[in-house]
């Protein structure tokens, strides 16, 4: 989720879950080879197991970013094929290479011949107005035979701006925001499901609007794996395993910052992909409000220690 998991907000969903699967923000396959590699691949080891999502569309270049990040110690290189944000589809990469399979099949080829950790996708069922199950099938396999772990896939469309093809017609499409992407189209799990059957043996992850434990135990009947991604932003404690309380994980993320320098950011800045570790509990917004108003003027650890008597609620 871009400018949400960064190696803060990972360092955060860590302390919360020791066991899931945690992906970075989609870095830039040129930003890596060309510029800071270190800052832009940073991540602590509490992370692991920590995948590197990288966004490009050039093959070699696909490679070399996957390169270093093997290199960097992350523990998988996932693709991304989905992100219908109007930066990647200028740039012709993000769920545009839904369009390239050949190209896709290429970069993952380069990928898993070079590197030791595996190699994933993640996509959408297709792009609205030139969809179909049958090109959804085809990507997977050619992603599979080049050398895939798995494929995620986002089970809507996403709509892009501009002229599709359907059947003999050409259909204009009004384009979606990134939002409206990730509410508008419907989602259709089924076919999803369909494509597992086709590939029993052959890792098949499911994604979009999951928000309760027992839809991710009902997609587990059908693939192997759900990714969540919006609901960690939205109710991280949702993730909660049982070990840390809210407090006892604030603690832990402002001593964190301190530790790591960032003791001079202010705790509006470092918090604000945070403040939803108390949705929906009684005095959750005397907590953000603290934090976002007055964490202004505060450090991490400072915000911390008088957020209590501050907000006016007990925090547990």
């Amino acid at each position: 989720m871009m400018e949400i998991t960064d190696w803060r907000f990972r360092y955060f969903m860590r302390l919360i879950n020791r066991d899931v699967r945690l992906y970075t923000e989609m870095v830039v396959a040129h930003a890596i080879v060309r510029g800071d590699y270190k800052r832009l691949l940073k991540f602590d080891t509490s992370e692991h197991p920590v995948v590197l999502q990288l966004g490009g569309n050039n093959a070699q270049i696909l490679s070399e970013a996957a390169k270093l990040g093997e290199d960097f110690g992350y523990d998988a290189i996932d693709l991304n094929c989905g992100c219908p944000s109007g930066r990647v589809e200028s740039g012709e990469f993000g769920v545009t290479l839904m369009r390239e399979e050949e190209l896709v099949a290429e970069i993952i080829s380069r990928m898993h011949s070079r590197l030791k950790i595996p190699v994933s996708v993640k996509c959408r069922i297709g792009i609205t107005g030139e969809e179909s199950e049958e090109k959804l099938i085809r990507f997977v396999k050619k992603v599979k035979d080049a050398g895939a772990s798995r494929v995620t896939i986002h089970a809507r469309t996403a709509t892009l701006g501009g002229v599709a093809r359907k059947g003999n017609a050409n259909i204009n499409i009004q384009g979606l925001s990134p939002k409206e992407n990730r509410e508008i189209p419907p989602l259709n799990y089924n076919l999803v499901y369909r494509v597992k059957k086709l590939f029993p043996n052959f890792s098949i992850e499911i994604n979009g609007g999951v928000k309760t434990k027992d839809a991710i135990e009902s997609h587990l009947q059908n693939v192997d794996r759900v990714m969540l991604g919006r609901l960690a932003h939205e109710n991280p404690f949702f993730f909660s395993d049982g070990r840390l309380s809210r407090k006892e994980i604030l603690e832990a993320v402002a001593s964190f910052a301190e530790a790591n320098g960032n003791g001079g950011i202010s705790a509006a800045r470092f918090f604000t992909n945070m403040l939803n570790l108390f949705h929906s509990l009684p005095g959750a917004r005397k907590i953000r409000r603290f934090l976002s108003e007055e964490g202004r003027h505060l450090s991490p650890i400072e915000a911390i220690r008088k957020l209590q008597n501050a907000a006016g609620v007990i925090l547990e």
